[in-house]
């Protein structure tokens, strides 16, 4: 039997009904297919697949995003102007400091020590810095820091920049290794080495926080523990200027080595003032020359004389102590070179091995302060 069956209006008597709409029928209806929004457009498939993928690279890049908003974000580089230590840099990173740990939580802080001590060097003394790593300085950051805990001394390669390429490659090489360099914003040159020096000042004093800072050169054999007992030593005087101290002759010819283009402006003798190869200042001292413009202090062609000219200037205390240029190593030697043939040692790369297998250089007790 149909599913709908219609009889005739005609027999029903009633002239004024409506007509039925047409699409009723009394045939069967067969069922219609599912409607699908695909089935007039469909999409080809490899577009279908392109999308997918810009999907999840779209959904990859929003969770990778997320997580780097999250992740702690790595302390900074630790430079003053251009200057960095390239060794706090790398115990800031995350994967490092295994030895320090906690010890060095606070690295962006201005760190508290006792004394810095900068090792001033240049780009053809690679066989000294290697001799020095073989004795007295360490070879690795973690035993760099151990030596700074145990004597509240910091201890960094202090060098300029320079303009030749494969200089500075070789540099970052001998950096990525030892991260023990302090780069400062000067060009490496001997005849700059006044511009160096104060440049050095200027960074360590901003970089660190120290009682004393301590200018040394890369050709000296030094004992850190009796340089430490030195340093701590009470004093009376706040502004202190500590070297080996000397007078001399003023060199006027222009063929001689140490030559003074300046000489008519101070006479016939140097004022007194520290050899070059090592001296210390105090925190005072230093603070009064970071905060000096570049150009507002007279530059020598000497280093140790144009350092002494700005103490005789400044009113500072000359502590003359000879226990800091020992020709040889003795109890009471603090650093040991060869004065006066040399201005440090001899054949230093040769000489610092030489020096650090006599036990009273590198293994005799150190000395209580007052016998140093």
């Amino acid at each position: 039997m149909p599913l709908f069956s219609h009889r005739s209006s005609a027999s029903s008597g009633s002239a004024g009904s409506a007509p039925l709409p047409s699409f009723y029928s009394a045939k069967p209806v067969k069922p219609s297919k599912p409607f699908s929004a695909f089935s007039s457009t469909r999409i080809p498939w490899p577009i279908l697949v392109f999308s997918l993928l810009c999907l999840l690279i779209g959904l990859a890049g929003t969770l990778f995003a997320l997580s780097a908003i999250r992740r702690n974000q790595p302390l900074p580089i630790f430079r003053c102007g251009t200057s960095e230590d390239t060794f706090r840099t790398f115990y800031s990173s995350s994967d490092s400091g295994k030895f320090g740990g906690d010890s060095y939580k606070g690295l962006a802080d201005r760190p508290k020590l006792l004394g810095f001590v900068g090792i001033q060097t240049g780009f053809e003394s690679g066989e000294r810095r290697s001799a020095l790593r073989s004795t007295w300085f360490p070879s690795d950051p973690d035993g760099l820091l151990r030596l700074e805990q145990a004597t509240g001394l910091g201890f960094r390669f202090v060098i300029g920049k320079s303009k030749d390429v494969k200089k500075m490659a070789m540099l970052e090489k001998e950096i990525e290794k030892y991260r023990d360099f302090m780069l400062i914003d000067v060009e490496e040159e001997y005849l700059k080495l006044p511009y160096k020096t104060l440049a050095f000042f200027k960074a360590a004093f901003k970089l660190f926080e120290a009682d004393y800072y301590v200018k040394a050169d890369d050709d000296i054999y030094l004992r850190p523990d009796r340089l430490a007992t030195l340093l701590a030593k009470e004093r009376s005087y706040s502004m202190t200027y500590i070297g080996c101290m000397k007078k001399g002759p003023v060199i006027t010819d222009p063929k001689l080595k140490w030559y003074e283009k300046s000489g008519h402006l101070i006479g016939n003798e140097y004022f007194l003032h520290a050899y070059g190869p090592i001296y210390v200042l105090s925190a005072e001292v230093v603070a009064s020359l970071a905060a000096a413009r570049n150009d507002s202090l007279r530059m020598f062609n000497n280093e140790d004389v144009t350092i002494g000219s700005w103490m005789l200037a400044m009113n500072v205390h000359h502590e003359d102590n000879r226990a800091i240029c020992d020709p040889r190593c003795t109890p009471t030697s603090v650093a040991v070179w060869d004065i006066p043939r040399c201005s440090g040692l001899c054949n230093p790369a040769s000489k610092l091995k030489e020096l650090h297998k006599i036990g009273m250089c590198s293994k005799s007790p150190t000395l209580p302060p007052d016998d140093i």
